[in-house]
């Protein structure tokens, strides 16, 4: 069992940024993919960003490459998602999302939200004009 407790979000303008983090609870965190997500208004959850047990390896969607870093701690069993040059379509409530144990390369998901176990309960961030 793992459970997610994200933090981190807020108002900002465009074009700033902000570090969302989540805390994970469990002793086998580096037995999971760690991943983020966002929902807007009226649309379904969309993928961001994912990282590999060890943090080595990482997937973005095409809107945030360049702009978005996932990492991971851990030690620490916290994940974060630094996200600059922020826009205001990245309005949203961000999901942090961990799935596993893990048994195959991180290049066989899809990276759709049946493939994660546990969730977070969400964070708002919004980006003004």
């Amino acid at each position: 069992q793992v459970q997610l407790v994200e933090s981190g979000g807020g108002l900002v303008q465009a074009g700033g940024s902000l570090r969302l983090s989540c805390a994970a609870s469990g002793r086998t965190f580096s037995s999971y993919h760690m991943g983020w997500f966002r929902q807007a208004p009226g649309k379904e959850r969309q993928f961001v960003a994912v990282s590999s047990m060890s943090g080595s390896i990482t997937r973005y969607v095409d809107s945030v490459k360049g702009r978005f870093t996932i990492s991971r701690d851990n030690a620490k069993n916290m994940v974060y998602l630094q996200m600059n040059s922020l826009k205001p379509e990245d309005t949203a409530v961000y999901y942090c999302a961990a799935r596993g144990p893990i048994d195959r390369s991180i290049y066989y998901y899809q990276n759709v939200p049946t493939e994660f176990d546990y969730w977070g309960q969400g964070t708002q961030v919004t980006v003004s004009s």
